[in-house]
């Protein structure tokens, strides 16, 4: 079965658009977000015209700050700085990746967690660890919500994330080695945690052999095709968040033509992960207002 990231996150757009409407009927103001764009990277500039696009059909206001690739490191943190006094702001993101000469690990180190709808200051990141109350990072929520939504149990499963970085593999094998978070309410308690996780990554030795013991596979390396039909057991869970493009094509980190007939569930590219992870920030946005206005 296809995981189908678009059908599930027009849904969650939907529930959201519902609640803004709500709040809009109450008298209350809506939602506000800033992103924050550096350069000219024409990836970026699409990912940033994708996010002010949903934020644009659910009601949520986006506001995007575009500053030339000379900017300074230290023009910049003046800016985040003035964004997390803005009482205006209920939360921004500094879409990355950021021109050489300005650190990321300084720019995520000066975001208030309390604004960081990205998920990716190392207060959520450690509280997301803990198990304690945060702002998830996106993709992996994403992820997180969209086996709920299918309904696929985690409790007890083996998963292998192949890929180590902090925005999607770290994050989603504590998510879901964690006790359960219960994102769906007609899901029980153990659907959503509780599984037993392996961390692969480049230097992992046999990786075949591991992931022929996986009940669920998530797939985040930057390596086109790197999941191979031989390297899958039937019936295993496939989620792919590679973006590759190979001869003019978007493509995955899974060869999805060979892999999906063995699998039980597999997301495609495109049409998988990526809108999951878009929604997932307008669920953070969502989450960010409320605490920002208690």
């Amino acid at each position: 079965m296809i995981l189908n990231g678009k059908e599930i996150a027009a849904e969650i757009r939907a529930e959201i658009r519902e609640q803004i409407d709500a709040l809009k009927a109450q008298g209350a103001r809506v939602p506000k977000l800033a992103i924050v764009l550096v350069g000219n990277n024409p990836a970026s500039e699409t990912y940033v015209n994708n996010k002010l696009k949903a934020c644009a059909e659910v009601g949520i206001e986006a506001l995007k700050l575009a500053y030339p690739t000379e900017i300074t490191e230290q023009t910049l943190l003046t800016e985040i700085h003035r964004l997390n006094s803005d009482e205006t702001i209920d939360g921004f993101i500094v879409q990355l990746p950021l021109p050489d000469h300005i650190s990321e690990t300084t720019v995520m180190r000066a975001i208030d967690y309390r604004k960081d709808v990205d998920g990716l200051t190392p207060e959520n990141v450690g509280r997301t660890v803990q198990g304690l109350p945060s702002i998830v990072s996106a993709t992996p929520k994403g992820i997180r919500e969209l086996l709920a939504r299918y309904q696929i149990r985690t409790e007890g499963k083996h998963v292998v994330v192949i890929g180590r970085s902090n925005i999607v593999g770290k994050p989603i094998a504590m998510l879901l080695m964690q006790r359960p978070y219960l994102s769906v309410p007609s899901m029980s308690a153990a659907s959503l945690g509780d599984a037993t996780v392996t961390i692969c990554h480049s230097k992992t030795r046999d990786l075949k052999s591991i992931c022929l013991t996986a009940d669920i596979i998530i797939v985040a390396a930057g390596c086109p095709n790197l999941l191979t039909a031989d390297m899958v057991k039937d019936g295993a869970t496939i989620i792919d968040v590679g973006i590759n493009r190979v001869d003019g094509k978007l493509v995955g980190d899974v060869d999805f033509e060979h892999v999906a007939p063995k699998a039980a569930y597999i997301t495609p590219v495109p049409g998988g992960v990526g809108p999951m992870t878009i929604v997932s920030l307008l669920q953070n946005t969502l989450q960010a207002y409320h605490e920002h206005t208690r």
